[in-house]
C-alpha cells in the first residue's frame, strides 16, 4: 500500500513538473513572438524614416563595418527599395559588400585630352596665305623652270650669246611661247652688257616677265555699271561652269547681289551645277528648259537683272570648239542680244582657259578674241601643270589682262591674279 502511495506521489510530481516546463516554454514562445513583432515594427519605422529622408543620390562614400567603401554615385529607384524591404522582412542575410575597384572607374584626364576633339588645339590647321597656296600650286612650274634656270646660270658661265641661247630654249620649253621668248631675250641682251653676275641676269629676267603680265599696272577694276554684265566663254572641259560658280561666290562675299544666267542649255548638268552654286552663295538664277535658245535665256536674264536691282550678272555659255564657225556665230548672237537689251554690255567678256593645255590655250584665246573681243582671261588648273609659262604668253600675245587664276577646287582657290605674287612664286 505504501508502495502504491509513493508511486502515485511520484507520478503527480512528474505531471506537475511537466506542466511547469510546458508553461515556461509557452512564455518563451510568446516573448519571442513579441520580440520579433517589435523588431519588425522597429525595422519598418526605420525603413520609412530612411525612405523619407533618403536623398536622390547616395554619397559616394558609405561606412560598412567600420570600413569606408567608395561605391560611386548610385541612383535609388522604387524597385530597389522594394527589394530591400522584402529582404529585411524575410530576414534574408545581408550579402557581403563587394568593394568596387575605383581605379577602374577613374577618369583618365590624359586620355581625354588626347581623344577630345575640342582639346586638340595643336591639330587645328593654321590659315594658309594666298601666296603660299599660289607657291604650292605653282610647284610643278617652278620646279621645272627654276631647275632649268639654275642649270643655265651655273658653273660661273660668262653672260654671252651661248648663255642667252640656252636661256631662250628654256623659256620656250616652259610654254612661254616662241615669239614671247625671243622678245624677252632681246630685251635681256640689251641690258646684259652692263652686268657680269648670274644673279643680276636673274633679276633682269624677273623684271621683264613682270612687265609683260602686269598689264593693268596694279590697278583694280571697279564695277561702275549696274548691273555689271560678265559674259563667260570657253571650250568644253576647261572648268567654265565651275568658274562662274566661284565668281558668284566671290561677288556674294563682297556684298553684291548676283544673278547667274544658265545659258548652256545643251548640257543639263551645267544648269544643275549652277543651281547648286546659286543656292550655296545666295545668288539668283535664270534658266530655261533644256535645248532652249541661249540668246533668249540671256535676254530674260538681263531683263530680270534690271528689274531686281542686281549688281553683277554672270552669263554662262555653251562650251564650243574654237574651230567651229557656226558655234562661234551663235556666241556673237548672244553678245548682240545682251547689248541690245542693256547698252554697252557685256561689260566684260572673260575666256576660261585650261593651263594644262599649254600653247593650245593661247590658240583658243586668239580665235575667241578675234570673234567676239576678249577683255580678260581666267586660267584654271594652274596647280596641276608645269606649263605655267602660258600666263606670260597670253598676256603678251593678246595684250589682255589675266583676271583670275585657279589653283584648287575650293571656292576660295579662284583668286584675283596678282602679277607680283605670281613672279615671286615662280622664282
Amino acid at each position: 500500500m505504501l508502495t502504491v502511495l509513493l508511486l502515485f506521489i511520484l507520478l503527480l510530481t512528474r505531471i506537475r513538473r511537466f506542466k511547469l516546463n510546458k508553461d515556461h516554454e509557452d512564455e518563451i514562445i510568446i516573448e519571442k513572438d513579441v520580440s520579433e513583432d517589435s523588431v519588425d515594427e522597429e525595422v519598418d519605422d526605420v525603413l520609412e524614416e530612411s525612405v523619407i529622408d533618403l536623398p536622390e543620390e547616395i554619397s559616394q562614400q558609405e561606412v560598412y563595418d567600420g570600413k569606408t567603401v567608395d561605391i560611386g554615385s548610385v541612383d535609388i529607384d522604387e524597385e530597389t527599395s522594394a527589394v530591400v524591404e522584402e529582404g529585411i522582412a524575410e530576414g534574408v542575410d545581408e550579402p557581403e559588400e563587394e568593394v568596387i575597384d575605383q581605379e577602374k572607374f577613374e577618369f583618365d584626364e590624359e586620355m581625354a585630352s588626347e581623344d577630345s576633339p575640342e582639346l586638340l588645339v595643336d591639330d587645328v590647321p593654321e590659315p594658309v596665305s594666298f601666296f603660299n597656296r599660289l607657291k604650292n600650286g605653282l610647284s610643278k612650274t617652278r620646279d621645272a623652270f627654276s631647275s632649268g634656270l639654275e642649270r643655265v646660270l651655273s658653273g660661273g658661265r660668262e653672260i654671252d650669246d651661248d648663255l642667252l641661247e640656252d636661256l631662250e630654249e628654256l623659256l620656250i620649253t616652259s610654254d612661254i611661247g616662241v615669239s614671247t621668248s625671243m622678245d624677252l631675250i632681246n630685251r635681256i641682251s640689251k641690258k646684259s652688257k652692263s652686268i657680269s653676275e648670274p644673279d643680276q641676269l636673274k633679276a633682269i629676267l624677273k623684271d621683264e616677265i613682270l612687265s609683260y603680265i602686269d598689264i593693268q599696272k596694279g590697278q583694280k577694276e571697279e564695277l561702275k555699271e549696274k548691273p555689271h554684265v560678265i559674259l563667260v566663254v570657253g571650250v568644253n572641259g576647261v572648268g567654265k561652269t565651275t568658274t562662274i560658280g566661284k565668281l558668284a561666290l566671290k561677288y556674294s562675299q563682297q556684298g553684291k547681289k548676283v544673278l547667274i544666267v544658265a545659258g548652256d542649255t545643251f548640257r543639263a548638268a551645267a544648269v544643275e551645277q549652277l543651281t547648286i552654286w546659286a543656292e550655296r552663295c545666295g545668288a539668283e538664277i535664270v534658266k530655261h528648259k533644256e535645248n532652249s535658245d541661249p540668246a533668249a535665256v540671256a535676254y530674260d536674264g538681263i531683263e530680270a537683272a534690271v528689274a531686281r536691282d542686281i549688281d553683277v550678272v554672270l552669263v554662262d555659255t555653251a562650251g564650243r570648239l574654237h574651230t567651229k564657225v557656226n558655234l562661234m556665230d551663235e556666241l556673237k548672237k548672244i553678245k548682240r542680244t545682251v547689248a541690245g537689251k542693256l547698252p554697252d554690255s557685256p561689260h566684260e567678256t572673260l575666256i576660261v582657259l585650261d593651263a594644262t593645255t599649254g600653247q593650245n590655250a593661247l590658240s583658243q584665246a586668239e580665235l575667241f578674241h578675234e570673234a567676239i573681243g576678249i577683255t580678260g582671261a581666267v586660267l584654271t588648273k594652274l596647280d596641276g601643270t608645269a606649263k605655267g609659262g602660258i600666263v606670260i604668253s597670253i598676256c603678251n600675245s593678246l595684250n589682255i589682262p589675266l583676271k583670275y587664276i585657279g589653283i584648287g577646287e575650293k571656292g576660295e582657290d579662284l583668286q584675283d591674279f596678282d602679277p607680283v605674287q605670281f613672279v615671286n612664286a615662280l622664282f
